[in-house]
């Protein structure tokens, strides 16, 4: 108690509150066609590999434009970018209330949900920039557990859905909108540490060893959950027949965990080290991709898959605690950045599992497929964390007494 005390003492927690909402409820648009996909699949007799195509497009379109955003951010500030970025999340809600009737149309669509994606790295700095490096990871798994915005997704979705038509959910989502845009606008306030750096300075992290380090781990952490999320609903009803809303709950089941965890995992990173965390994460996920690329029962997949998204979970919150100590001064954009190309990783999962039923009759190609990838990427890591630890941060990813800049 006495250390939650200190935290909320050390920072503005009315704005971490509001860039929770903020991120929640941009997270439960953007998987909207995911929860959705079986009554899509439904209505225009999708194969397999439309199925993972459809589900795709809002990721990869929300990952683009994650850096514009980050940019304009920097320019005129992470609250105003937030409220503009809702509002035009309001527009596109209605915009697939009024006018989506066609399988192409979904696809356009689901360009438009890419707008909520991009709210991600404007919500953590916002969230975290009144606090101190000793509480960066914390306060970065409080904002980031926004992701939990998918278990709003997959509960209400299907039911509502059921009763009133998939494109109503457009319409109920578009006025779930103004209740983080209010509160965002009366009690947040602009973090005091933004500076201003040229468009030069903002980029460079694209062509720096580490960023690109860094986005190689999050298109496993963040890339898998969101794409995992997205395609679960759809892998449940195709694999066990389940109903459309019951796919949903079991998706819930394995997201809450994701969503949860992602605090944990920042407060453990922050005590224990991001390194090690993700260490952890990375044998976790590789193992348990093994495990359900058997096809085991409905029961043990279930658990399989909650254990699965605690540690992505974990591994988003481990991530983030290491961000702010690479970049202080630009965490916005460096955010933006990773969390971009971690976004367009989630793309992987649903085309993967897509055209491996389509192409073997089994999802487990597409599980074989991200476990390789992963093992590729945590040897990369543990290779790279041997300069992190001698330059910009301490040993086992802790931060330093002192942050250091690393140009």
């Amino acid at each position: 108690m006495a250390n939650w005390k200190a935290f909320a003492k050390a920072g503005h927690l009315p704005t971490l509150i509001a860039s929770f909402l903020y991120f929640d409820f941009c997270f439960a648009i953007w998987v909207l066609n995911g929860a959705m996909a079986p009554f899509i699949s439904e209505a225009f007799n999708l194969s397999p590999a439309q199925k993972g195509f459809m589900i795709s497009i809002p990721i990869m379109a929300g990952a683009l434009m994650r850096f514009p955003l980050g940019v304009m951010a920097q320019y005129i500030g992470r609250k105003n970018a937030a409220l503009v970025e809702m509002g035009c999340i309001l527009v596109a809600m209605l915009y697939g209330y009024y006018a989506v009737s066609t399988y192409g149309d979904v696809l356009a669509m689901g360009v438009l949900l890419g707008i909520a994606g991009a709210s991600f790295g404007v919500a953590l700095s916002l969230g975290s920039g009144w606090f101190p490096a000793q509480y960066k990871g914390l306060a970065m798994g409080i904002a980031g557990a926004g992701n939990s915005g998918t278990v709003l997704a997959v509960l209400f979705a299907p039911p509502l859905a059921m009763k009133y038509g998939w494109q109503a959910v457009y319409g109920f989502a578009a006025l779930t909108m103004l209740m983080p845009f209010l509160i965002m606008l009366i009690f947040a306030k602009e973090p005091p540490d933004r500076e201003h750096h040229s468009l030069k300075e903002l980029v460079s992290c694209l062509v720096e060893k580490d960023g690109w380090m860094f986005n190689a781990i999050y298109i496993i952490t963040f890339g898998g959950f969101i794409g995992l999320a997205n395609f679960l609903p759809t892998f449940f009803h195709d694999q066990f027949g389940v109903t459309k809303v019951q796919a949903g709950q079991l998706t819930m089941l394995a997201a809450v965990m994701g969503s949860a965890i992602r605090i944990v995992g920042g407060w453990i990173s922050d005590k224990w080290g991001g390194i090690n965390s993700l260490t952890l994460v990375f044998i976790g996920v590789i193992v348990l991709m093994l495990l359900l690329s058997g096809a085991p029962s409905l029961t043990v997949t279930t658990g399989l898959f909650m254990v699965c998204f605690a540690f992505l979970g974990m591994g988003n919150g481990s991530l983030f605690q290491l961000v702010p100590l690479r970049w202080p001064t630009t965490t916005a954009v460096a955010g933006s950045m990773i969390g971009e190309i971690g976004a367009l990783g989630g793309a992987f999962i649903p085309n993967a599992m897509g055209l491996s039923k389509q192409y073997t009759g089994s999802f487990a190609s597409g599980f074989i497929a991200f476990m390789v990838l992963a093992a590729v990427v945590f040897i990369v890591m543990r290779i790279a964390q041997r300069r992190w630890t001698q330059t910009w941060v301490g040993k086992g990813g802790k931060a330093l007494a002192e942050a250091k800049t690393v140009y």
